[in-house]
């Protein structure tokens, strides 16, 4: 007896015919749903466009911004910036060569984007004082703005999005991928692509075109071995640079590579804007500082480079020297919204912040303008070289641009290509004829080599012949590889359209990596430390060399490279000259003759190989997407989620926000959070005080998410106002925060709360007493408190309430509140805990030392704490210089290099004494390099 068993069905793709193209219309279309797509979208429907944006996944989680962002790292906040100091520093990180105009743009439409995000509901850091609290983490310039709670800004953006106003001038295309920009009459005029789920081919006409597809990330291969195991996103595999490309776009600087500091077999960053501010520093194995450069560069990266590989490495992210406070609220931002699984990561090592320092290493190289300087070339509108082609974020070449920059260049796309109506005339057949078989010719293939394989040989060739050190005979073995590369590719086999997806996203790979090799094999001189080290050309030559490379496809559908004369520069920068001039054509870049190891007398005999052929490298394929969650049982929420697209009204919602169960309550949390109508704040309020926990968090959660766009009502003060009674210390700290921010509470309001019984609370409390200047009250607590981290905090809330009374901003008659404030910090220098003694000090910094506490202060700099002895150092920088100076120039000696770096900083307020001039010119030597940067820098 046999058993039939019906063979399994075909499931294969079919081809689709180029005559049932689907066709799309728009006047301006958007290429990349991220951070510049999202904001140049909604410009350009804002200036009356109507705007088709495509992503290849969701916009609600696509892009680099999908985990959220911990932070600013180019925020020029009037104030504490300016915009020329700013344009000045990233043309030093850059060797001069930018175009001022681009990067001012940044410098000076980045305030405005910040605020136009924060009415948004993005959420920045401020202090208690509702400023901005923008962070020093270079030796010059405050541009770092923290976002500790950045986790939503995606989530906010797809809010913009979805408003009923953008809705009727934006329509959204998710998993549509666009893989050629189609051009006619030397413009853009539109885009060739495919559905990513169901391989439909899609056909777009536009009036004009804006890429915003990110960084070309999957160029190198991770040391880990991982194909996505990218430091940058890596579902950004250098689209838009190919396709800029293909549409006959100059490209330029794609020879600076993207190099970047990361944890040690991790893909995550190593977090300098985020863990420097809290005090910690990257150090070699004898824990010594050891970066000279100041902004984060290529010149950085060098020396990191060579430490590594010195008998100094590994290298190392210190954190272990910080208190509890500082190390737990680092795990908060670098384990949620920087990485959600570096907590993971570092639990299955064994790893603690407190107890271990972390192993840095170097990441795979990429393309990057916003990090570093490769990409499309743009003007200060972020217009590319092909009329009504626009290039934004991270693809264009605007360097050191990072996410402000992205969102600025963003908006300017989106404005000026608002003028635009659709092209009229006939879509270029070739084009969209070259396009289709691009896409298609996997299927033809079903049984080639799979994508996983072939993407894996590609960038082990990119490892392996153009990562730097650089030298032309391994450029020119690359160039030889990736020509090659063209038939692997050709084979490559797919029967699925998210298989057809990443076998074009290896094509992209594969032009990124040739422009990268040729271009580094044109610019014969080393400049920008590691992201250009050529080992035969190690010298930088600004004779020849102070230009712009940059690259286009030639009629003959070759590679041609034109030297462009730097422009001169509306900030001037020392040491740079830039006269502009004649551009140089240096045409094609051809492959070295790279010789045989030696010469043969007699032809070698052919070995015997068995088998069908070398083995490819085997890469696990990526993992498959987790399975979806069973279907939620409950009616309710189905109907919740329906409601969430309606855009519903608040008495829409109420009958959810009362329902019995208290999942239904929480989903309608979250849906009140992302619809946003009127009487939002009030609401969420009342949902503080709901009897299940997960329900109070959530609203909780969404006050402190949305506090930057909630009116201040008097309804939504009550409500904050009864929550302080609430059982629930996170409600109880979550009213605090919004009270305070919302500036709808008061010295009396908030003064209960400094008693409470939970810690958190109590230092929403300081934070709020802060907020109104409450000098009195703050004292009274200051050494009755029982917790160390509250009394820190009383600590530096002092001091930023008497800074506020040195600089006049107090009204008149707030002697009695000065009074209060020495006495406080006074009683606080005697506190048992060397931590708030150190806060103590450190506050006297900033409010003044006077006469009997400074010889307290120099008898302090001798205490056994490294953390009081940094903190009387700092005092001392506003007392008495005839005591101060003295002392000072001693505790240079000191065994702790951050005491030392404060004693410099301190000196550097008394500079005008020879004494203090002396003692910085020996600190210049010093063993660690802030040290010996900030004596350099004071002199």
């Amino acid at each position: 007896m046999t058993t039939s068993v019906n063979p399994p069905a075909d499931t294969s793709l079919a081809v689709p015919s180029l005559a049932d193209a689907e066709e799309l219309t728009c006047d301006v279309l958007v290429i990349g749903g991220g951070t510049a797509g999202t904001m140049a979208a909604l410009t350009a429907a804002e200036h009356g466009a109507n705007v088709l944006l495509l992503e290849k996944a969701h916009v609600r989680h696509s892009g680099a911004l999908a985990m959220g962002m911990d932070g600013v790292n180019n925020a020029v906040i009037p104030g504490r910036a300016e915009p020329d100091d700013y344009v000045a520093e990233i043309t030093r990180a850059n060797d001069g060569i930018v175009d001022q105009s681009t990067v001012r743009q940044t410098a000076t439409r980045g305030f405005g984007m910040v605020q136009r995000l924060e009415s948004y509901g993005v959420k920045f850091e401020k202090d208690e004082h509702g400023d901005y609290a923008v962070r020093q983490v270079h030796r010059s310039g405050s541009y770092v703005l923290p976002m500790p709670e950045g986790k939503d800004v995606k989530k906010v953006l797809y809010r913009q999005l979805r408003r009923r106003e953008m809705r009727e001038r934006i329509r959204i295309e998710n998993r549509v991928m666009p893989v050629r920009v189609l051009t006619a009459d030397g413009r853009a005029v539109g885009a060739a692509g495919f559905n990513t789920r169901t391989g439909q081919f899609v056909q777009v006409r536009a009036g004009a075109v804006i890429l915003a597809t990110g960084a070309c990330g999957r160029l190198g291969l991770p040391a880990s071995g991982y194909l996505y195991g990218t430091y940058e996103n890596p579902t950004n595999a250098g689209d838009g640079y190919a396709m800029a490309y293909h549409a006959g776009a100059e490209l330029t600087g794609i020879e600076c590579f993207q190099i970047n500091p990361l944890i040690k077999d991790y893909n995550g960053p190593a977090c300098a804007y985020v863990a420097n501010p809290f005090g910690g520093y990257q150090v070699n194995r004898h824990g010594e500082r050891f970066v000279d450069s100041d902004y984060w560069s290529g010149q950085m990266m060098a020396e990191f480079a060579a430490e590594v590989a010195s008998d100094r490495g590994p290298v190392y992210l210190k954190l272990s020297h910080l208190p509890e406070e500082s190390v737990s609220a680092l795990e908060s931002i670098l384990h949620s919204t920087e990485r959600p699984t570096r907590g993971t990561f570092h639990s299955g090592r064994g790893h603690d912040y407190r107890t271990h320092d972390i192993e840095m290493h170097i990441s795979e190289i990429g393309l990057c303008g916003g990090h570093s300087a490769s990409g499309v070339r743009v003007d200060d509108h972020a217009r590319t070289t092909v009329p009504r082609l626009y290039a934004a974020g991270d693809l264009a070449c605007v360097p050191h641009n990072y996410m402000i920059g992205a969102f600025v260049y963003g908006d300017l796309a989106g404005a000026d290509a608002s003028q635009y109506a659709p092209y009229e005339g006939e879509l270029p057949a070739e084009q969209l004829r070259q396009a289709h078989e691009l896409i298609y010719r996997p299927l033809r293939n079903p049984d080639g080599p799979p994508q996983p394989q072939v993407e894996y040989k590609l960038r082990r060739f990119v490892n392996d012949y153009v990562a730097p050190p650089k030298s032309g005979a391994r450029l020119s073995l690359a160039l030889e590889a990736f020509e090659r590369m063209h038939a692997d590719i050709a084979e490559m086999g797919a029967n699925t359209a998210h298989e057809l997806m990443r076998c074009a996203e290896v094509t992209f790979i594969r032009d990124c990596a040739e422009m990268a090799a040729r271009s580094s094999l044109a610019r014969t001189e080393s400049r920008w430390g590691l992201y250009h080290d050529r080992l035969d050309h190690p010298q930088r030559d600004d004779a020849s060399w102070f230009h712009h490379l940059d690259l286009h496809k030639s009629p003959s559908g070759a590679m041609e490279f034109t030297a462009r004369p730097v422009a001169p520069y509306l900030v001037p920068v020392d040491g740079f000259t830039p006269v502009g001039g004649e551009s140089r054509l240096i045409g094609e870049v051809h492959a070295e003759d790279v010789a045989m190891a030696g010469p043969r007398d007699v032809a070698p005999v052919a070995a015997q190989v068995g088998g069908t052929g070398a083995e490819q490298p085997q890469q696990p394929a990526p993992s498959s997407p987790p399975a979806p969650a069973p279907e939620q049982s409950s009616a309710r929420l189905l109907e919740l989620v329906a409601l969430a697209d309606e855009e519903p009204e608040l008495d829409a919602l109420q009958p959810y926000l009362t329902d019995p169960a208290p999942a239904v309550r929480r989903e309608a949390v979250a849906v009140l959070t992302e619809t946003l109508p009127p009487g939002t704040g009030r609401a969420l309020a009342s949902a503080l005080r709901d009897s299940a926990a997960e329900v109070r968090a959530a609203a909780a959660a969404s006050l402190r998410e949305l506090v930057e766009t909630l009116p201040p009502e008097p309804d939504l003060r009550d409500g904050l106002a009864a929550a302080l009674a609430e059982p629930d210390p996170v409600v109880r700290a979550a009213a605090l925060d919004v009270l305070r921010a919302l500036r709808l509470g008061d010295a009396a309001l908030f003064a209960d709360s400094v008693t409470d019984a939970d810690i958190a609370v109590r230092i929403e409390a300081v934070r709020a007493l802060v907020s109104v200047d409450a000098a009195e009250e703050l004292s009274r607590a200051a050494v009755v408190d029982p917790s160390r981290e509250v009394r820190v905090a009383i600590a530096k809330g002092l001091a930023t309430v008497g800074a506020e009374r040195l600089s006049g901003s107090l009204p008149a008659g707030s002697d009695s509140a000065a009074g209060s404030i020495e006495a406080a910090l006074t009683g606080l220098l005697d506190d048992p805990d060397a931590l708030v003694r150190a806060a103590a000090y450190g506050a006297l910094g900033t409010t003044g030392c006077p006469a009997p506490l400074t010889p307290r202060a120099v008898a302090a700099l001798a205490e056994s704490a490294w953390q009081v002895r940094g903190g009387a150092a700092t005092a001392l920088s506003v007392a008495d210089p005839e005591v101060a100076v003295p002392a000072l120039a001693k505790t240079l000696a000191d065994a702790n290099a951050d005491v030392r770096k404060a004693a410099v900083l301190a000196l550097t307020r008394h500079r005008t004494s020879e004494e203090a001039r002396a003692a910085l010119a020996t600190a210049t030597t010093d063993s660690d390099a802030d040290v010996r940067a900030y004596a350099a820098r004071a002199l």
